[in-house]
Parts: structure tokens; C-alpha cells; sequence
């Protein structure tokens, strides 16, 4: 039985790949999640090295590998803007799951990288073990009180340990023309920490729609730092208005520069 499964699977996916688009797609997503499951075999390694960044590295060389059988290639311009002497808080626009590949990206170049992630993940087997063990931080949204006192220490420790927070501002999925809306968790965090925002711009995925999956480039632009070391809470609202503006007008003129 299973034979003859893959026997079909051989013959009929190549013919769905060329002559159908929203096959194709499906095809393309399938291996992507497929991919981000498997990822998941590599625990038993990690477990010697428990909520560390570095854990992360190795799928994030599979998953810019993967871009080939994808069809997709990917720049990154700015990395002399990248803050070297502190830890920062990074932003970037958010537009599929396959923003797994912009933040493989970054992993490498971005020293001491982590990412935000609510409580509810934690306890998505095996997914949410895999991401506590690469250094994901996990905050309990349901409780105000408690989601302050996590911004607090994350803070600190962002501080101490001159690390990169990578967090989606517009914190939900947004394949519009616009940017949406940016939350304030994040500049919180910022000037809880004292240390820099630091936004990237992302092209938007026109290689993306709802029946296709076509070749396309992800154009990554590293945005230079905005302080936030004599910043309070009262200046939230200027530094969300300045990084939306930079970040927005970067999107734009990456989306619009021809390949």
C-alpha cells in the first residue's frame, strides 16, 4: 500500500507542479512545513544546551537552504547599521509563516538572538519545547500585571546580557499594502531595557497569493537604530511614530525596486 502511495505521489506531484499554480503552492507549502516539523528532531541535541540561542543556528542554515527548492532567493543590506555595543530590540514587519525564513536570516548576523512568543506556544508539542529550548522568551498575556513584570525582566535582561529581542510590532500577519498599526508592547520593552530599536524592513512577499507560490526575493534592509536610553513611557507614542514612518517607507521602496 504504501508503495504504491509514493509510486503516485512520484508521478502525479510533477505534473501538478507544472501545470497547476495552486498546486504548486500546496506542494511548496507542504515541504516548508514539513521542514519546520522536522527541525523538531534535532531536541535531543539541544538538550545539552538548554535555552541557548546557538541552538537555533542550524535550522536557520537549513531553512535558507531550503529557499532554493522554494524558489526563492533573499538579500540583506544595512548590516553596517546593526548595534554592536548593546543589546537591542528588533522590529520587523510580519506577512506569513514564512517569515521563519527573514528571521533565519537574521539569526546568524543578529548576535544573542531571541524571540518573544505568548505562554499558549510553550505547550504546542513539540513545537513550543523546541522554541523554550532555542532561548524563546514566553509571556502570560491573559494577566496585565504579570505581562509587566516579564517586560521588566526581559528587559534587564536584555540589558545584561546584550541581547536581540526579534519581535513583530504589528503582531498579527499583514499581507496588505500597509503596515498595520504597531503594538506597544514592544517599545515598552525598548525603553524598559534602555537599549536600541532596531528596525528591519522586509519586502512585501508579491511571489505570494492566494493561488500561487511563484519564484520571488525577500529584501531584507537593517534600518539604522533608534535610542531609547533617556526615553520613558511618555515617549512611546514618538518612537512608534518614528520607527512605523521608517519602517513603512522602507517597505514601500524595497517592494518597488525592481530585482
Amino acid at each position: 500500500m504504501w508503495l504504491y502511495l509514493l509510486f503516485i505521489s512520484i508521478v502525479l506531484l510533477p505534473v501538478i507542479w507544472k501545470s497547476s499554480s495552486l498546486g504548486k503552492k500546496w506542494i511548496k507549502f507542504s515541504i516548508y512545513i514539513a521542514f519546520s516539523f522536522a527541525v523538531t528532531l534535532l531536541i535531543p541535541i539541544w538538550l545539552f544546551r538548554p535555552k541557548d540561542y546557538r541552538n537555533a543556528l542550524l535550522p536557520s542554515a537549513g531553512f535558507r537552504g531550503l529557499c532554493k527548492i522554494l524558489g526563492l532567493k533573499y538579500s540583506i543590506e544595512g548590516q553596517e547599521h546593526i548595534v554592536r555595543n548593546s543589546g537591542s530590540v528588533v522590529l520587523i514587519n510580519h506577512q506569513s509563516i514564512l517569515d521563519l525564513i527573514v528571521l533565519s536570516c537574521l539569526w546568524p548576523i543578529l548576535p544573542k538572538c531571541t524571540v518573544i512568543s505568548k505562554k499558549e506556544i510553550l505547550y504546542y508539542v513539540p513545537i513550543g519545547l523546541s522554541f523554550w529550548l532555542c532561548g524563546t522568551i514566553f509571556i502570560d498575556r491573559s494577566k496585565s500585571s504579570n505581562a509587566q513584570n516579564a517586560v521588566n525582566k526581559t528587559g534587564e535582561i536584555i540589558r545584561k546580557t546584550k541581547s536581540r529581542v526579534l519581535i513583530f510590532p504589528e503582531g498579527t500577519r499583514n499581507d496588505g499594502p500597509k503596515l498595520l498599526p504597531f503594538k506597544k508592547g514592544a517599545f515598552h520593552l525598548a525603553v524598559a531595557s534602555k537599549c536600541p530599536i532596531q528596525p528591519v524592513a522586509v519586502s512585501r512577499f508579491t511571489f505570494l497569493g492566494p493561488n500561487k507560490f511563484e519564484e520571488g526575493e525577500i529584501k531584507i534592509r537593517i534600518l539604522p537604530a533608534i535610542p531609547t536610553n533617556n526615553c520613558t513611557i511618555e515617549d512611546i507614542p514618538r518612537l512608534i511614530e518614528e520607527t512605523y514612518k521608517t519602517m513603512s517607507d522602507n517597505v514601500d521602496q524595497l517592494s518597488t525596486t525592481p530585482n
